[in-house]
């Protein structure tokens, strides 16, 4: 990984995905990566944040869901925005220029 990395390992309580990492510890190697060891994050996060982020979440589900079907409106930007992948093709603009970008 480049320096200045950034490793969040959620699994740091049952060994972690990385060999360096270390249960609730913040790990700085040797070439500039830094790996957060901290498996129980959502515990650490303000009540306020978490109800926030709760309701983000059934409004974002609430948008692309009628009658327990996904329905996606590529009309709206939120769902435009969020989409990466449609039929088979990739249909959001930043992933799409970062897999083929364009020559000039």
């Amino acid at each position: 990984m480049k320096p200045g990395s950034v490793i969040v390992d959620l699994a740091a309580s049952t060994g972690g995905n990385s060999e360096l990492t270390k249960n609730n510890e913040v790990i700085a190697t040797s070439n500039g990566v830094t790996i957060i060891g901290n498996s129980n994050i959502p515990s650490s996060l303000p009540s306020d944040a978490s109800k926030m982020f709760g309701k983000n979440v059934m409004a974002f589900l609430k948008l692309i869901l009628k009658d327990g079907q996904i329905d996606l409106n590529f009309d709206d930007d939120i769902v435009k925005g969020t989409c990466i992948t449609h039929q088979k093709e990739i249909v959001n603009t930043r992933v799409k220029e970062i897999v083929s970008p364009q020559v000039v």
